[in-house]
């Protein structure tokens, strides 16, 4: 390859729950994000996994009648099936329950922190949200629950192993301001500075007692402890590339993107780079953060019944719909929303009356010429906004604005709607010209459909199936329908 290497990591999934829509947002923005390095020739290796461990875990499948390793073996593979309905590209699925593959990089994770002098132990008395795996404080809670989870948290005193993450409170900050370690977008940059604040980063809880928690790594050492369920998690991005087993992982890391979700900012833009310098290994070059879904305007509860499964949504109207709607519907860096109905008139805005429509006038023309001489260029005006809408089209993609990259390529089928309309082929008389004309319009829609590769990757190659671009004459075949129109 004459590209570099790029490794790109999404959180690992809690193994508490069926995937639900926001899990799905997370996979396809770096499935995008993978795809375009891909094509251009960097040897891409696209991580994602299950967090497994925990007390969530321990109390989801106990609800569940099921042992913890049932319960999380069931929703890893159920994760796991989620690849083929949203056509995602990740290389390496990696879970905190592997023994062989997961667990030595989270020992040697904690032995090189004991080795540094920043694991220590101490008594312990706080408010622990078992939806979080985390402690909390009061000023954490609005009316004295947790705002993320509504639930009150538990007052939990016991003896605990601690990270000395105080330690690297100025070193993280600093990296943080001069870009070292690139946290995007930039609120949430503003976000974490203001969290480290003048006063810094507190020490954190990094143990459980095995008596109260055993569903977990033992703590190196000392059987008497559990690792902390974000201390193991954590370590994943560098087990699964084989560290604590091989030497391997120093040829990925740093990781160049980790994709997360802004509820878990803190454990990634703060306790995550402090084990990393006790570890004494560089930090990840960039932290890309998106924001949750609602669906019709509230938060995804199963209580309220709103879970959307995109697996099922995938069934009913195909991968590359379900993608256009979170990458051009959802910002990806805030909150956005979700309802059936603005995915059916998205759907058929977009989809079946834009890009499927433009497609089938374009194709159809070119279909009916049976075939098109060889040796023809693209006018000039054509080759010019081609090139304009390919260049915004890769910047925005480079700055993981998914939905104007999305938005621009649409301008080129509003360009290519205009000129068909403008030119009217159909209407002229000379052969020639008519193919000339028709030839910008193929030209259009090949280059779209390059565009579209990394966002809607099966239509892409529909599309260009269409378009035979072999020595000689251009033969263009009459295409199916791309997207049928739905109510």
């Amino acid at each position: 390859m004459n590209g570099s290497r790029f490794y790109i990591t999404t959180s690992i999934t809690y193994a508490n729950a069926p995937p639900h829509i926001g899990f799905a947002l997370e996979e396809v923005q770096a499935d995008v994000i993978a795809r375009s390095h891909r094509l251009k020739g960097d040897e891409v290796l696209f991580l994602t996994g299950t967090d497994e461990h925990g007390m969530k875990i321990v109390r989801a499948a106990s609800s569940a009648g099921r042992t913890p390793e049932e319960f999380v073996d069931e929703n890893a593979k159920r994760l796991m099936s989620l690849k083929a309905p949203l056509n995602l590209s990740w290389d390496d699925f990696i879970r905190t329950t592997d023994r062989s593959r997961h667990w030595p990089g989270a020992k040697l994770m904690w032995e090189k922190h004991t080795a540094a002098g920043d694991i220590y132990k101490k008594s312990y008395r706080g408010l622990y949200c078992v939806g979080h795996e985390a402690f909390v404080t009061q000023k954490d809670l609005v009316d004295g629950k947790c705002s993320d989870h509504g639930t009150e948290p538990e007052t939990v005193e016991e003896e605990n192993y601690f990270f000395r993450l105080s330690r690297y409170s100025e070193e993280i900050k600093k990296k943080i301001e001069n870009g070292e370690l690139e946290i995007v977008p930039h609120t949430r940059k503003n976000e974490i500075l203001s969290l480290i604040g003048k006063n810094g980063l507190e020490d954190v809880s990094f143990s459980r007692p095995a008596k109260d928690l055993s569903w977990g790594i033992p703590v190196p050492g000392d059987s008497s402890q559990t690792m902390y369920v974000w201390c193991d998690a954590l370590a994943n991005y560098l087990s699964a590339i084989g560290y604590g087993r091989n030497e391997e992982y120093k040829e990925w890391w740093p990781a160049n993107v980790q994709v997360i979700g802004k509820d878990i900012l803190r454990f990634h833009a703060a306790i995550w780079p402090g084990m990393l310098l006790s570890a004494g290994l560089p930090l990840p070059k960039k932290i890309f953060v998106h924001g949750f879904i609602t669906v019709n305007g509230e938060k995804m509860s199963k209580t309220k019944g709103n879970v959307v499964d995109p697996a099922e949504l995938a069934g009913k109207y195909g991968a590359d719909a379900v993608r256009y709607y979170l990458l051009r519907e959802i910002s990806p860096t805030e909150d956005g929303d979700f309802s059936a109905a603005k995915f059916v008139e998205r759907y058929n805005a977009d989809l079946a009356n834009g890009l499927g429509n433009f497609v089938s006038r374009v194709l159809t023309l070119g279909a009916g010429l049976g075939k098109i001489r060889g040796g023809l260029n693209p006018d000039s005006s054509i080759v010019e906004e081609v090139e304009m809408v390919k260049k915004t089209v890769q910047k925005k993609v480079s700055e993981l604005k998914f939905n104007e990259a999305l938005s621009a390529a649409w301008s080129l089928i509003s360009f290519g709607d205009g000129y068909i309309n403008e030119s009217a082929p159909w209407n002229i008389e000379n052969y020639e010209k008519r193919e000339e004309v028709i030839f910008n319009l193929v030209v259009m829609v090949d280059n779209l459909a390059a565009m579209l590769r990394p966002f809607l990757p099966q239509t892409s190659e529909k599309i260009a199936g269409f378009i035979n671009w072999e020595a000689g004459d251009l033969k263009v075949k009459k295409p199916d329908v791309l997207f049928p129109r739905v109510k």
